[in-house]
């Protein structure tokens, strides 16, 4: 896909992927793509629909649908078919009122999110739903690692690489690729199994952290990397 810059990294050469992942250090990260906030007879697309605010948000609804859970099925797909780690990420709280929540998920507005574990709304859509033996963290914060184990987790099985998808572009998503950053992993983001509100938010979120606390791919750039590098592997075996 054609790499979206902003002027600080005009002087990167274009085509060049400074990302060889390692198979077996990968991780897929899928963040909140649970019922609350996917579904579209359901938790915030009936909150749309009561406020008469549906037209603004059937593009995400809509991308959703067409785009986004199709392109993570087809990295489910690729990475369990070839026993590659699995993880998800999701809002849920520990207290029915939501008082274990940061502030962040307090907040009046979209945000304001109370998703108690148990909750139908916190569980991740069927088309998305994690195998037994695959890590889910519970997280009240935006970022993954913020306030959960999942650093920890990645760093006693050996991952280096997370590559990350989900809901929403702008906040989780961008929190999340920021904080593996800073603690020191690769992040390969692949835009289009996320999804903003608007495509002027996904686009302007996905040019600000583009080479700089990613690398921003397409599904089918991501998929075609990690099997060259696997060919790679086994060539050198």
């Amino acid at each position: 896909m054609e790499k979206q810059q902003t002027l600080y990294y005009e002087f990167v050469p274009a085509g060049e992927e400074r990302i060889q992942p390692d198979p077996s250090k990968t991780a897929l990260l899928i963040v909140d793509m649970q019922n609350q906030f996917i579904s579209k007879d359901f938790g915030d697309a009936d909150v749309a629909r009561e406020k008469g605010m549906w037209d603004k948000w059937e593009y995400f609804y809509n991308r959703l649908e067409d785009i986004v859970i199709p392109n993570n099925q087809k990295l489910l797909e690729f990475f369990r078919t070839n026993q590659l780690e699995v993880t998800f990420g999701r809002i849920a709280c520990h207290h029915k009122d939501g008082r274990d929540r940061s502030p962040v998920q307090r907040r009046p507005g979209w945000n304001n999110i109370l998703l108690p574990i148990g909750h139908y709304g916190a569980e991740m859509v069927d088309e998305l739903k994690p195998l037994e033996d695959e890590i889910v963290v519970n997280k009240t914060t935006d970022s993954v690692l913020s306030g959960t184990n999942y650093e920890f987790l990645l760093r006693n099985m050996g991952i280096e690489t997370v590559v990350c998808t989900g809901v929403v572009t702008d906040q989780c998503v961008a929190s999340t690729v920021r904080s593996l950053a800073d603690a020191g992993f690769e992040v390969i983001l692949v835009e289009d199994a996320c999804c903003a509100a608007t495509q002027a938010l996904h686009d302007a979120e996905i040019m600000i952290m583009n080479q700089i606390y990613c690398e921003v791919m397409s599904t089918d750039e991501t998929i075609r990397l990690i099997s060259n590098q696997m060919g790679k592997t086994l060539q050198e075996a």
